[in-house]
């Protein structure tokens, strides 16, 4: 997939991880990191706010909160991702309640897809990511050229 079309982006050895869970899916979220804890605290952490303070709260790990998901949150988790800084994004969601900020997690949703980065939205996606034996090593991937993609679109509209 080498061509100027695509771009190499490696995610490093030690990621920056979004950690994001809905209302009612929090205390699953934290029971989690409890669980993983001797992974997660090698990492750098970040998430939405009320997500991002009970965790540190019942875990005692270090993570940098945002604004609420309904406040911004999941926007400030995506413009990271746009700029790089954030590498993974563990987001328990609840597929079984409306929520009123759904267009900004549909947002950061195609942000993840669009740049090619590793994310569960279930416990079951969130084990298996975490024990992947990619979770200590580099992991080079290829994305869209966005300065070619920006280019040819400003010329051909």
């Amino acid at each position: 997939m080498i061509n100027d079309d695509f771009v190499p982006m490696t995610l490093p050895r030690q990621k920056s991880i979004a950690l994001i869970a809905h209302d009612n899916k929090k205390q699953e979220l934290i029971a989690w990191c409890e669980e993983h804890k001797h992974i997660l605290e090698r990492h750098f952490l970040c998430g939405t706010g009320t997500t991002a303070k009970m965790i540190s709260d019942k875990t005692g790990l270090p993570i940098r909160g945002f604004n609420s998901g309904p406040l911004g949150g999941d926007q400030q988790i995506g413009a990271r991702i746009t700029d790089g800084k954030i590498d993974m994004v563990i987001f328990f969601s609840d597929p079984l309640s409306a929520q009123p900020h759904d267009p900004d997690v549909k947002a950061l949703l195609r942000i993840v897809q669009v740049y090619d980065i590793p994310m569960a939205n279930n416990r079951a996606t969130a084990d298996f990511l975490i024990s992947s034996p990619l979770m200590e090593k580099e992991y080079t991937h290829y994305i869209i050229n966005f300065s070619k993609n920006i280019s040819e679109r400003a010329r051909t509209l």
